[in-house]
């Protein structure tokens, strides 16, 4: 191991042991390792998610099913419906998955990142976190924070995503031997308090004299490529009530929102009467447009409420009846959860 490795290594532990953020799934720096059931729960909720936004929804998580074993062996539906809000759904079906193959092992996560990354839903990064973290392995843990304060202190000028190899190169110089979790915690620290996306404090950063990037701009790094314009597409939702419920449907396993409860839709394709692929007769009429951003695009979704009274054109085994004011137990996905908020302000707009 080369000087500059073991120096940065020193200076960031350091700071770690005095600086480290108090978790719920953390042990303190130097103390035994978590739970695995713990660390992996966290990270699967923490992909593409904040972390303020994760504590609540881990507390409720483990509160409820405390061993992975009573996850695997908990109802679908009240999975997704405790995820909903997190977004990325198919994170929740994939939570089930590894839990259910885990529940198969006896409930022992195995302990190295290769018999980590052979588990259902475990891409690189979790199953390293998991093995660094949790088993002590010496495992490279790369997460958007770690690529920002990579790319920074060797000032890696290439552009991503090509720079990503690069970054994984120079990461993997980097770990250590000893204490590989708190490290690869330490590095998420740094990049999430003081080594930010804008406006990064290189006053208060241990790795400051060492960083090539700080000398010619740290926020040049990593470069990124230019923005691409988010499609715009559109759809209806479709709000059905009768005698204080609202008719909901379960969406398909596969595709966006899978497997969440949601209200009818078309597809977001916006072709053709909604009203009509509901094969329900009787007035509609607008109320209104939910405007939501997803990942790769941006939707305006036309809300259509019915107000006729041809229910019995609805298969049970295609949906149900959802007590309205239970609403907030069904787990509509956000997207949902803003179209019947909308509904209900428009029916007591109405006086309903």
């Amino acid at each position: 191991m080369d000087a500059s490795a073991d120096t940065i290594q020193t200076a960031l532990l350091g700071w770690y042991d005095t600086n480290a953020r108090v978790l719920p799934w953390r042990s303190p720096p130097g103390n035994p390792a978590p739970d695995p059931y713990r660390v992996w729960l966290s990270e699967v909720m923490l992909q593409q998610t904040t972390v303020a936004a994760v504590v609540p929804y881990y507390a409720k998580f483990l509160a409820r099913w405390p061993t992975v074993e009573a996850l695997a062996a908990a109802d679908d539906a009240e999975v997704m419906a405790a995820w909903a809000g997190l977004g990325y759904y198919a994170r929740a079906r994939n939570l089930l998955a590894c839990a259910r193959a885990v529940a198969a092992r006896g409930g022992v996560f195995p302990g190295t990142e290769a018999e980590l990354r052979a588990l259902p839903g475990l891409g690189a990064y979790t199953a390293a976190a998991v093995a660094a973290i949790a088993f002590g392995e010496a495992a490279t843990v790369v997460d958007a924070n770690v690529e920002r304060v990579i790319a920074r202190l060797h000032a890696i000028d290439e552009p991503l995503p090509a720079a990503r190899k690069a970054i994984r190169t120079a990461a993997e110089a980097l770990t250590p031997m000893q204490r590989p979790g708190d490290f690869a915690q330490a590095m998420m620290d740094l990049g999430a308090t003081i080594c930010t996306a804008r406006s990064p404090r290189c006053l208060l950063c241990p790795l400051a004299e060492l960083c090539a990037g700080r000398w010619v701009g740290a926020e040049r790094f990593p470069v990124k490529p230019p923005k691409a314009a988010k499609p715009q597409r559109r759809g209806r939702a479709f709000w059905i009530e009768r005698d204080g419920a609202v008719w909901l449907v379960q969406r398909p396993d596969a595709g966006m929102l899978g497997g969440m409860r949601a209200l009818p839709d078309d597809g977001w394709s916006a072709k053709g009467d909604g009203a009509a692929e509901l094969a329900l007769t009787g007035p509609w009429q607008s109320g209104g447009v939910v405007r939501h951003g997803f990942t790769h695009f941006d939707l305006d979704l036309q809300l259509m409420l019915y107000s006729g009274r041809d229910w019995d054109r609805l298969a049970s085994e295609d949906g149900e009846w959802w007590p309205l004011d239970q609403l907030d137990q069904a787990g509509l996905p956000t997207l949902f959860a803003k179209a019947a908020r909308l509904a209900l302000a428009v029916r007591e707009h109405k006086g309903e």
